[in-house]
């Protein structure tokens, strides 16, 4: 009966549903964007952040730096946490110039490493282009980043493997904030591959030299960062707390990737949410207009309720009439929404992953050619919760005016013209 009496009215019928499309497709499109958001986000940051690297430095991020750096016996005590394969120490120079002849070239970072050890912690961003680091380093050795020996792009480099460069290091003095400026001849040995990793460590841009040449030239033990590497990133926010442990309060800060990326997922979770709580409200609109439309419904079925209720029909049988109206309403709506949703979301991500801008070169100011592309994720979760919604909606909304032609007086309905 509920199925004859809809198909009676296709065009009220085919509104109403229409209402409910709406409301089911802006659930499941933005639901679906929004995850393929959060998903291309932490696929981004998990490429920039090693989560099996953890980065200590000195002094806390909210305290300040405190004066003193990292000793050698600091590093080893970090070195013998469980669970920790390697441990190196580095210091770096910032904003370093590079000279060859009547060239010179711009550095963001020098480094200080032990490339045996820096290697082996970042396996997969340490890799040479050109030359070859062996096992025994000299003292003068040097490795470029790739956007250092190439920043222009071009096929010849700023220098070749093997040719001398001079590296202008500026060195503090006693009267401090006075520095010395002293220029040292270093052997280019290798060029680091492009990574174009978009993490607080992109080697592009950064040089490296022996760790024992640097603290020679400034007279100093002392290391800047430690960089560990631990056996699986489940392991690293308690090892973090081994290390914090090693120190009094407030005197390092462990930076651990994987607790970072958590609570970025979280608020984009978040965010998540409360974009498929805005797109309820059209459902909610929608029930109110099944509201209006099963309220005149009534009023027009008077007569036909009245001649239910004298051959025999009983209040719940009404009632279940029109509630399973409404609920057709909804599971039409809901099952018709869905896909309509998925194919709103594919066009949305199309039109968005066109108009996000490149990540900027910010060191030479050229754009990055990868764009980052966002690609919907269907949950089957927020397709169920969706359908489920939009029928419950669609029944609430439809109850009073339900309760309204159950409660219809047999005799006075028959009166009703």
């Amino acid at each position: 009966m509920a199925w004859d009496n809809m198909k009676q009215r296709k065009l009220r019928t085919s509104l109403t549903i229409l209402g409910v499309v709406i409301g089911v497709t802006a659930i499941i499109g933005l639901a679906s964007l929004g995850e393929g958001f959060r998903s291309a986000v932490r696929e981004r940051m998990e490429q920039g952040f090693e989560l099996d690297v953890l980065t200590v430095i000195p002094g806390s991020l909210f305290t300040g730096m405190r004066p003193q750096r990292f000793t050698e016996t600091e590093v080893d005590e970090v070195r013998q946490v469980a669970n920790v394969s390697v441990a190196t120490s580095v210091m770096q120079m910032g904003n370093v110039t590079l000279y060859k002849e009547d060239q010179s070239v711009s550095a963001f970072v020098a480094a200080a490493v032990n490339f045996t050890e820096f290697q082996e912690i970042f396996l997969d961003r340490f890799v040479l282009e050109e030359g070859e680091i062996s096992e025994s380093i000299r003292n003068d050795t040097i490795i470029l980043g790739h956007k250092v020996n190439y920043p222009n792009e071009t096929e010849t480099g700023f220098a070749n493997i093997d040719e001398e460069v001079v590296l202008t290091v500026r060195i503090p003095i006693a009267q401090f904030p006075f520095f010395k400026v002293e220029n040292y001849s270093f052997t280019v040995s290798g060029v680091l591959q492009k990574t174009g990793t978009p993490g607080l460590t992109n080697f592009d841009y950064w040089v490296f030299m022996p760790l024992e040449t640097a603290r020679r030239i400034y007279e100093t033990t002392y290391s800047d960062l430690i960089f560990v590497k631990v056996s699986s990133p489940d392991f690293s926010e308690n090892i973090a707390e081994e290390i914090e442990a090693l120190f009094p309060p407030y005197q390092i800060s462990v930076l651990v990737p994987l607790t970072f990326i958590r609570q970025v997922d979280y608020i984009l979770r978040m965010i998540e949410v409360f974009l498929a709580s805005v797109a309820s409200i059209a459902l909610l609109v929608a029930g109110i207009g099944i509201m209006n439309i099963m309220t005149v419904s009534v009023m027009e079925r008077t007569r036909e309720i009245g001649v239910l209720k004298a051959v025999g029909a009983k209040n719940r049988t009404i009632l279940t009439v029109f509630l399973t109206e409404t609920a057709l309403i909804g599971v039409i709506g809901g099952l018709t929404g869905a896909p309509t949703g998925f194919g709103i979301a594919y066009l949305l991500s199309h039109v968005l992953s066109g108009t996000i801008i490149p990540q900027q070169d910010h060191v030479f100011r050229r754009p990055e050619t990868q764009r980052m592309a966002v690609a919907p994720v269907f949950s089957l979760t927020w397709t169920v919760v969706a359908i489920i919604f939009g029928v419950v909606i669609c029944i609430l909304f439809g109850l009073y005016p339900a309760r309204k032609a159950a409660r219809l007086n047999p005799v006075e309905a028959l009166r009703y013209e």
